[in-house]
């Protein structure tokens, strides 16, 4: 089946506290996003990648290709004011049908075995989102100041690319957005198909603040 992967990069940096947007910023000497769109490309050379950017940000994302000699093929659209638009104007260029994964333009660490796994699940039930486990004691907020204790093995974390079936996703984006759509997932299980899991991995981290600056470089290192 054909893959698709929606990459989604709308942020603006706040939390990093930088001037530039933070899929911009370099790791290793390249952009984030670039090495977050190489990821895919490495993984299979005929992916149709579908970069979904605001479009004030996406001349300096030109400018960017040329000084680094980027010439990976992306289909760019106008990212819109929530990841619900964004990813709705990307599924506007998909035509036929196949797999598409939507994953996080920050999240340069994705690795070929998740992206195997994520691919090959969705192509047999529909769906495959990547979770990892909750590993600290959780506690529910109440009225008052209290709290409860929470079973963590329950709960997980949620990473991406969180890979559908092109037709599941079409037709859940079809549906008008809600705030209570926080990611992909939501937005589909709101439709009434099932999301299944696959393993994620610790150092799928999404990169949004300087820490994660400072554990990405490690990650590079040798």
């Amino acid at each position: 089946m054909k893959k698709y992967a929606i990459i989604v990069a709308g942020g603006k940096g706040v939390r990093m506290g930088k001037e530039i947007p933070k899929q911009f910023i370099p790791i290793g000497g390249i952009p984030i996003l670039m090495r977050t769109i190489q990821a895919f490309y490495d993984f299979d050379p005929d992916i149709a990648i579908i970069l979904a950017l605001p479009q004030d940000q996406q001349v300096h994302w030109q400018t960017l290709c040329k000084e680094y000699h980027f010439e990976i093929p992306v289909i760019v659209v106008n990212g819109g004011d929530t990841r619900y638009q964004s990813v709705k104007n990307a599924l506007d260029k998909i035509e036929t049908e196949g797999i598409v994964a939507v994953h996080d333009g920050v999240r340069p660490f994705i690795s070929k075995e998740i992206l195997t796994t994520a691919y090959e699940t969705a192509a047999q039930k529909g769906s495959a989102i990547p979770v990892i486990p909750v590993t600290d004691s959780i506690r529910k907020i109440g009225k008052n100041q209290t709290s409860f204790a929470c079973n963590r093995s329950n709960y997980c974390f949620v990473q991406t690319p969180q890979t559908f079936k092109i037709g599941w996703l079409k037709q859940a984006y079809s549906s008008p957005y809600h705030p209570d759509f926080t990611d992909d997932a939501s937005v589909v299980e709101q439709s009434g198909f099932n999301v299944f899991t696959i393993n994620g991995h610790p150092k799928n981290i999404k990169i949004t603040t300087p820490i994660d600056l400072i554990l990405a470089e490690t990650f590079l290192k040798p």
